[in-house]
């Protein structure tokens, strides 16, 4: 029996976007190796405070009822308490997601003030595997801004990538965020755009969603459910199949939301279906020159992704028994990896299903990424011989033992051989 279609809009049928990621600034103080939108230097022209309190009208006008603050890093901005204010001020409830390199506590006092809501703080790791992703001493940086937050009214969630730094990590990493007072923590996996489009040895292989996901249920039934913080798998965590449900909380994965319920606002007022969808590929206008109501007609290019059926799928999706349900999964990871949406590799039940045939399916670099914000290269689809009998006790090449008996005050499941191998520094 196939899973009831929850969440998303039928087709054919138009829907209003209710969740905007505004990019406020693509400056930022840390210099992440895994950044999809490459960020570091302020975009030119990017909106004054006028143009941005004029946004957060028309976002109020079309129904938005929640905006997440982004970089880039958005306390960068002179003006972001001002912006947070206004979006509260309207009625829409306001978030920030940070790297909380130098979230001081002048600016969470700020953030109390312009009443936002909650605060993510991103953790990619232990300490020394964080750091060589995000700079050193931004770990120490996150655990004391997440003191400050969890002391004020704010409510702290957490946000990782999953990579092959990262994954090894997890059970201490989870352990660290209960230990952390985070309330909520979303795990995404590390998509070859940007930044990490440089590194392929970063990024997860296919296959290995298979070691991913049960490790993701243990640790939600285990470490995270009793602790009381709710786990929020990211669009790309997907699909269907046995783990599904339960990594959702009793839902099942709705579809990609681009256009459809959430849109995305970049600095210089692009925007986008997805904040994070390659920007020269689906970029639709721009709010500085034009209205958000005009951009955002039913007939509008905004609406194309939120319009596709199971005629736009190709490759093994296309054949998929969820076709119809998933139409593929997340856009932004689809095309950052194959130059186009519609098939999409990151998917448990595809792999499950591969093998059942004896059958793993990785990804093999084929062009670079040109060096631009939110750009991508191309990778192939390969597939190999996977042998099942040849299966040892080991999670992702490292005894369970090793992993499971990590503390969350280590600093690495690796070598530092190993990380630098795998971030490309020699």
């Amino acid at each position: 029996m196939r899973p009831a279609n929850r969440g998303r809009a039928k087709r054919g049928e138009v829907s209003t976007p209710t969740y905007l990621v505004w990019e406020i600034t693509l400056a930022c103080d840390l210099g992440c190796k895994h950044c999809g939108s490459r960020a570091g230097k302020a975009r030119e022209n990017e909106l004054s405070t006028e143009e941005c309190l004029d946004l957060v009208a028309q976002f109020a006008e079309s129904g938005i009822r929640e905006i997440t603050l982004i970089g880039g890093e958005a306390y960068l901005r002179d003006d972001w308490h001002i912006i947070a204010g206004a979006i509260s001020d309207a009625g829409i409830r306001c978030g920030i997601t940070t790297g909380a390199r130098n979230l001081t506590q002048e600016r969470v006092d700020n953030a109390v003030a312009a009443g936002v809501h909650t605060i993510g703080i991103s953790i990619d790791g232990l300490q020394h595997t964080h750091d060589m992703l995000r700079g050193p001493g931004s770990f120490e940086a996150l655990i004391g801004a997440a003191e400050r937050i969890s002391k004020s009214p704010i409510r702290l969630t957490t946000n990782s990538q999953i990579n092959r730094l990262s994954l090894p990590e997890l059970p201490a990493l989870a352990d660290r965020i209960v230990a952390m007072g985070s309330k909520a923590w979303q795990i995404a996996v590390t998509v070859p755009l940007g930044r990490a489009a440089d590194r392929p040895e970063l990024v997860l292989q296919p296959y290995e969603l298979l070691e991913l996901f049960p490790l993701l249920v243990w640790l939600k039934r285990n470490h995270l459910d009793p602790a009381g913080v709710r786990l929020f798998p990211a669009n790309n965590v997907g699909y269907f199949g046995p783990y599904s449900a339960e990594l959702r909380s009793g839902s099942h994965f709705g579809g990609c939301g681009a256009g459809r319920t959430t849109l995305g606002v970049e600095a210089d007022g692009g925007l986008k279906a997805c904040p994070s969808l390659p920007s020269e590929d689906y970029t639709v206008g721009n709010l500085g020159a034009s209205s958000l109501e005009s951009l955002s007609k039913p007939d509008s290019d905004l609406k194309k992704l939120s319009k596709r059926t199971v005629d736009d799928l190709w490759g093994y999706c296309a054949t998929c028994y969820y076709a119809e349900e998933c139409l593929a999964g997340c856009t932004w990871t689809s095309h950052a990896i194959l130059g186009r949406p519609g098939n999409n590799p990151y998917c448990v039940h595809r792999q499950l299903e591969l093998a059942k045939e004896g059958v793993r399916e990785s990804l093999r670099k084929v062009e670079a990424a040109p060096g631009k914000p939110f750009d991508y290269g191309r990778f192939e689809l390969v597939h190999e011989s996977l042998d099942l009998e040849a299966q040892s006790e080991q999670l992702f090449g490292m005894p369970i033992e090793t992993l499971l008996t990590l503390n969350r005050d280590d600093v690495s499941a690796l070598s530092k051989a190993q990380v630098r191998k795998r971030l490309r520094i020699l």
